[in-house]
Order: structure tokens, then sequence, then C-alpha cells
């Protein structure tokens, strides 16, 4: 299937940049007709959560304490926040971009050993979403590596395999922290998810999603309303916006602070809490501008491991919510059909 970078270029090449191809012409979902977007100017008087990893790790115990506070409180309410001073170079993460951008730069013919295949494939090169079930199609291409508990990357551009592995590496201790705070948060100590998740053996993929220019960004995606897989999700982009959240059936244009991470609750973190974190919906719009270029990082526990409500966040007054299922088997399950809101959950979720 022809890339989107290449739809793109033939746009511009044939002077056709106003019209993109009709089997691109996105078909809005339930989460889109029923929500409103918030203008810019609306979305500033919105206070998006942040959350300053500094204090998180902080040998201040009150700091510390605080900040776990205002993490948990991002988790209950909103599933989403900002991440400041993180840690993570400026210049590692300006490198990984680059090299990011630089694999798609490369000749399709080489982009193409990577295209088709399991969903579980090391490394995984396409466009879309799934586009052997959808109704159209995505302007999104993307990368997906899976980078732990076994690193596979590309060996190509010079450079990229390097990079991005002291990048996930550097985007594991920040979640690996995150976690901790999470954990202490629901009453726990600070260990707690790191061992029933097994999170030393746990998997972590590398996604990078290309969005070129389009002509018609009124009439495209990039990604539909969703949420994802796992425990956090860590996203890194260019100087480009385009992610909403919604929020209270109005989609919230996100501005991140300058060298900041955005960060979502997944859907195994309200599996594991039994919905007391909720992982949020989310959607990636485009632009006729520029390209843009996110790198999220997903989190979870090992691929054989099954995910339920955890035993300490249940009771008579708390009932599980949710049935308990195998991380693998929930990512086919997301994996194989379209993305549509929470619908996955929608299979795991116990009817009161």
């Amino acid at each position: 299937m022809l890339s989107v970078k290449k739809v793109a270029e033939s746009c511009v090449s044939n002077s056709k940049l106003e019209r993109i191809p009709s089997k691109y012409m996105y078909l809005k979902n339930k989460s889109d007709e029923d929500s409103v977007i918030l203008c810019d100017e609306e979305a500033q008087n919105i206070t998006i959560p942040t959350i300053d990893f500094s204090h998180l790790i902080s040998s201040n115990p009150t700091q510390r304490s605080k900040e776990i506070q205002h993490l948990g409180r991002a988790c209950t309410d909103w599933g989403f926040f900002m991440l400041i001073n993180h840690g993570v170079p400026e210049t590692l993460r300006e490198e990984v971009l680059r090299a990011c951008k630089g694999f798609y730069d490369l000749p399709e013919e080489y982009k193409k050993q990577y295209e088709g295949g399991d969903i579980f494939a090391p490394i995984k090169c396409g466009t879309s979403f799934n586009a052997n079930v959808e109704k159209t199609f995505l302007w999104r291409d993307y990368l997906k590596c899976h980078v732990h508990p076994h690193f596979h990357a590309p060996s190509n551009p010079q450079g990229f395999r390097e990079t991005t592995e002291a990048y996930c590496k550097k985007s594991r201790e920040v979640i690996g922290e995150l976690l901790k705070g999470i954990s202490i948060s629901l009453g726990q100590e600070e260990n707690y998810i790191h061992k029933v998740m097994n999170i030393e053996s746990g998997f972590q993929m590398m996604v990078v999603n290309f969005y070129p220019r389009c002509p018609m960004p009124d009439q495209a995606m990039g990604l539909p309303p969703h949420s994802d897989h796992g425990l956090l999700t860590l996203l890194l982009q260019n100087e480009l916006e385009g992610l909403q959240l919604l929020r209270n059936d109005m989609w919230i244009p996100i501005h991140p602070l300058p060298n900041s991470f955005i960060v979502n609750t997944g859907d195994h973190m309200e599996i594991l809490t039994n919905g007391k974190y909720k992982s949020n919906i989310h959607r990636a719009i485009v632009n006729k501008n520029a390209t843009r270029i996110t790198i999220g990082t997903a989190h979870g526990p090992p691929l054989d491991a099954v995910v339920g409500p955890a035993t300490e966040l249940i009771g008579d007054d708390n009932p599980p919510a949710y049935r308990a299922i195998k991380y693998k088997d929930y990512m086919r399950l997301q994996q194989s059909k379209e993305l549509d809101g929470k619908s996955c959950l929608g299979h795991v979720r116990i009817s009161i």
C-alpha cells in the first residue's frame, strides 16, 4: 500500500494541492459528532495538569508527597498530564526526532521490508492503522518497534538504533518513577505496580507517527478517537501540534509546554485500578503547513501477563468491574479492529 508520505508528495507534484484521494476522506464517528472543539482562546482557560518530575523524585518528603497527590488527582480526573523537569536531555529529544525523520526520508523500497506481517512483528512499518478493515484510510504513516525486554529497531538510517535505544531507556526510567508515584497514590508501597505487573520484564513499544502536511486537513484524520493499551504512554512531538483530548464532550487542543512530555494512562491502568484511574480518549488531527512527527512509547506488563483488577484495590464494596485478560490478547483485539474510542474495554467490562 502506498504510504501517506508518497500520497502527499504526489498531490504536490501533480499540482493537486487542494484535493486528497477520496479514500482518505475521514468518516466521523460518534465521539467526533457528539463533541465540540474548543478554540485556542477557550482552551487557554482550561488548566491541564502538570507534574514536576523533579518534585516527584525529591528527597524532601513533603515536596514528594505533595507531587504524588497531584499525580493521583491527574490520573483520577484526567488520565492525562504534562511532565516537566523530567531529566531527559533536550539534545537526546532533538536527536531522536531527527533520527525518526531520517527514517521516513529513506527510500520506500527499504521501508517495505518491514511492511505487513503479524501484528506482533518486532519491527512493523505501515500506513493508516488497520488498512485491512478500515472504510477510509488515516493520514498517517507509522513505525512500530518492540524495544523491551528485547530491543528491535531498523539499522538505517545511520545511528537510528543507537539513538532510539538510548531514548527508550531514558523513557523507561521516567515511567518507572511515575509508576512508583502512582502506586503510592493508590495507597500501596512504591514498588507495588512494579511487582504485580512485573515491570522489569515489561513490554515497551515505540511508535513513530508521521503525519505529512495535508491539503484538506478538515477532511482527513491522523488518528481517530481512541484510548491506548498498556499502563502509561509517554509522548514526544516535534514543533507541530495536533493532539486533542476529549473531556466533558469537548475536544481540547493540547499545547505542550517547552521541553515537556505528554503522558496518558492506558486501558490496563484502568483495568488494574478497577476504574479508579481511567484511560482517556484522544485523537490526532492533521495540518496543511508542515509534517508532524510524534514518538509514543507505550509501557505495559509482559505480553503473557494476565491483567485484572488488583486484589488490593477491590472488595465487597468495590467488586471487580473488569474481566482479567492476557495483555497480548487485548492488544490483538485492539489491533484487529478499527480504532473506536474505548470499544476494546467494553469486551472486558463486567456489566453490573
